[in-house]
């Protein structure tokens, strides 16, 4: 079992400090929204819903507005897009 051990040291040892850097924050953020999520079952639900869709709109019109929705979104925000402003493009 050392033998493992030592081999998987070896191998974080070899990875860049970027990597090791993400790895950290993406914990770290799991660990915050593991809280948040804690803390957020314990209070009013009515408040917990319209925060959760406050914030989901104000994602929503950014994707319309800046046309940065994530791939899988793109059939659904190019149907909606057309009824909302959308940011100025520049042709160079």
């Amino acid at each position: 079992m050392l033998l493992f051990a030592v081999t998987v040291m070896e191998k974080v040892r070899a990875l860049p400090k970027k990597d090791l850097i993400n790895l950290g924050l993406a914990i770290l953020v799991l660990i915050v929204a593991v809280i948040i999520i804690k803390q957020a079952a314990r209070m009013n639900k009515f408040i917990l819903f319209a925060i959760i869709l406050v914030t989901m709109v104000v994602i929503s019109f950014t994707w319309v507005y800046q046309r940065n929705e994530p791939r899988f979104l793109t059939p659904l925000i190019d149907q909606i897009a057309p009824f909302f402003p959308s940011a100025p493009t520049t042709h160079w």
